[in-house]
């Protein structure tokens, strides 16, 4: 009998044990230092970036590799292999692998040898650190976790970059008696001074790149006139110029489209829907460059299902935000705040709405970034809505030929409502302040 009890009770804790592992409520980004695999939680992680033209902090700690332009948000960047004390062998411009970390209300860049994937697992399988694992200081540690045969060091990553008060009156770069360091916090906003011979206009054309990554050209050259006048009609001539970032995120306002970061209320999906056109098939596949929260692309799945009831949608919902990638699919909403042509795709749960199956089945959210090649399949659709100003001229033109050569003959495309496809292969035929384009 004791034979069978002792069988029981193993049955059992393998159940257990089996049940504990399919659990998966916690996810990480899987990275490697020194050959070493580590992780950090992914609700840290912003976003990944191949790192590029840092500038130099003098007398800052050495593992400080200088200040970062995220997108007009200066950053300090930290080599985690340094500050770790690991070889580290530094790369060409461009080619730093970087993950970008939100800590608190901060954001740091963090440059390792490589970034791996996502991976899942339960939070009851973490073991705590040890002493073995001896290449980095244990207080920095959160715990360990094997995973398909590899085991990651899962870094805290809020220990290393929170400072208490007694390191905040420590001088920077200090080295504490454990081996570790703290990291500075980020530089402050510098502002932006008025260039020698330049007016007014040709100014702000050359800050709004360094304030917010907003970049000048012939896809938005209308309406960088037009916002000047209104700029210049409400500001004294000493204040024309952006001083800072809020400057700039005031000049850049009005320039967004209609329902960015949230749902598209009725009027606006009203007139999307008119601008659809006929298809010659059922199976009708869309792009959505710059997806955000999700937001936007269940909009659209919504309209799209009104206006095509049977067809068969496929929408490759892509961004560079990982945290709003891999919150997007699961969100819960109120019905009350749904408009209304979304509510019909609508189905209750225990803790509030979400959308039906086939909404969810019509929307495939994946990171990607919009300069990698990206193989999608023969395009109806693309939606990208202000992606286009946001990125260098050079990657602009880049982008619409991509989106020329992936789109069908019948294809269109729903550029920012304040974006003009340049150049004679395109023709408008959005309804304001819907702006959509077919190829000539």
């Amino acid at each position: 009998m004791a034979v069978i009890r002792d069988l029981a009770q193993v049955n059992a804790e393998l159940q257990e044990q089996k049940e504990r592992a399919e659990l998966v409520d916690f996810k990480m980004i899987t990275f490697s230092l020194a050959g070493k695999d580590y992780g950090v939680d992914i609700m840290n992680v912003k976003e990944i970036a191949k790192a590029d033209k840092f500038t130099f902090v003098p007398n800052a700690a050495s593992f400080v590799r200088g200040v970062y332009n995220l997108r007009g948000d200066i950053i300090p960047v930290i080599d985690l292999r340094i500050f770790f004390h690991l070889p580290a062998d530094k790369k060409a411009d461009g080619q730093e692998n970087m993950l970008i970390l939100r800590i608190e209300d901060r954001v740091y860049g963090t440059i390792v040898d490589k970034i791996d994937k996502v991976v899942g697992i339960s939070s009851g399988t973490i073991q705590p650190p040890h002493p073995i694992f001896g290449d980095i200081n244990i207080k920095f540690i959160e715990g360990v976790v094997e995973k398909e045969g590899a085991l990651y060091i899962i870094l805290d990553v809020i220990r290393i970059f929170t400072q208490n008060e007694e390191e905040k009156n420590k001088p920077r770069g200090i080295q504490e008696s454990g081996g570790g360091y703290y990291a500075p916090p980020p530089a402050e906003e510098a502002a932006v001074q008025k260039g020698q011979g330049s007016n007014a206009l040709d100014f702000i054309k050359e800050s709004l790149p360094a304030l917010r990554r907003f970049y000048p050209s012939e896809i938005n050259a209308d309406w960088l006139e037009k916002r000047f006048k209104e700029w210049s009609g409400s500001h004294a001539e000493a204040d024309l110029q952006l001083k800072g970032i809020k400057d700039a995120d005031d000049f850049l306002s009005p320039f967004h489209s209609p329902g960015t970061g949230r749902f598209w209320d009725d009027d606006y999906a009203e007139l999307v829907k008119k601008t659809l056109p006929d298809l010659p098939s059922n199976n009708i596949q869309v792009w959505n460059l710059g997806c955000g929260k999700g937001y936007e692309s269940y909009s659209f799945a919504c309209i799209l299902k009104s206006r095509y009831p049977g067809g068969f949608i496929k929408i490759w919902a892509n961004d560079s935000d990982i945290m709003a990638i891999s919150q997007a699919p699961n969100m819960i909403f109120d019905l009350e705040e749904m408009p209304e042509y979304c509510r019909a795709f609508m189905v209750k749960g225990k803790n509030g709405y979400s959308f039906d199956q086939n909404i969810r089945d019509a929307v495939v959210f994946e990171y990607h970034d919009v300069l990698n090649d990206n193989p999608l399949p023969e395009l109806d659709m693309i939606v990208a809505r202000d992606v286009l100003s946001y990125l260098a001229p050079q990657d602009q033109v880049k982008i619409i030929a991509g989106f020329e050569d992936k789109l069908k003959n019948h294809g269109i495309v729903f550029s920012g409502r304040n974006e003009k496809l340049p150049g004679g292969n395109w023709r408008s035929c959005g309804l304001d302040p819907v702006s959509a384009y077919k190829r000539n």
